[in-house]
């Protein structure tokens, strides 16, 4: 007789409820955004969360180029990348690699608190950064999330 009457269920990649979900970023606070983000990109929202597999969402970031930081990040925040020769250290303020590309402050913040791993290389693919309102993923059907009822 089995004397349980509930199992604990892992979810891996052929059961996971992976759903695409649209997440504006106009007028939000770049540490906090990017940290719900990569929350969703987890899958921590979901009662079936399984730290070992890609369970989370495919999220889609719109209206990038309107993300905010505070106090004096926008001059004394830097970005520092190398490019692999002696001497190819280079930096970058946030306002420097916001004129470069609006989206790319979105992403390194948001690469920044995924997993440094496997995993996190095939979670950072399901995030899709827009600097407009529009998008190029609407035949998927996502869904908008408002992200101050998450916490």
């Amino acid at each position: 007789m089995d004397s349980l009457s509930y199992k604990t269920v892992s979810i891996n990649k052929q059961n996971a409820d992976k759903q695409w979900v649209v997440v504006d970023a106009a007028d939000q606070i770049l540490g906090r955004f990017s940290s719900k983000v990569a929350k969703l990109l987890r899958g921590k929202y979901k009662p079936s969360f399984t730290p070992h597999v890609d369970c989370g969402d495919n999220v889609i970031v719109i209206n990038a180029e309107k993300i905010k930081l505070t106090g004096n990040k926008w001059t004394d925040k830097t970005y520092i990348r190398h490019t692999g020769y002696p001497g190819g250290q280079r930096k970058l303020t946030a306002e420097q690699l916001y004129n470069k590309s609006s989206t790319r402050l979105v992403e390194n913040a948001v690469r920044g608190m995924l997993p440094k791993n496997k995993l996190g290389a095939v979670l950072y693919r399901n995030l899709k950064v827009f600097s407009g309102s529009e998008h190029t993923h609407e035949g998927l059907n996502p869904t908008t999330i408002k992200l101050s009822k998450l916490k």
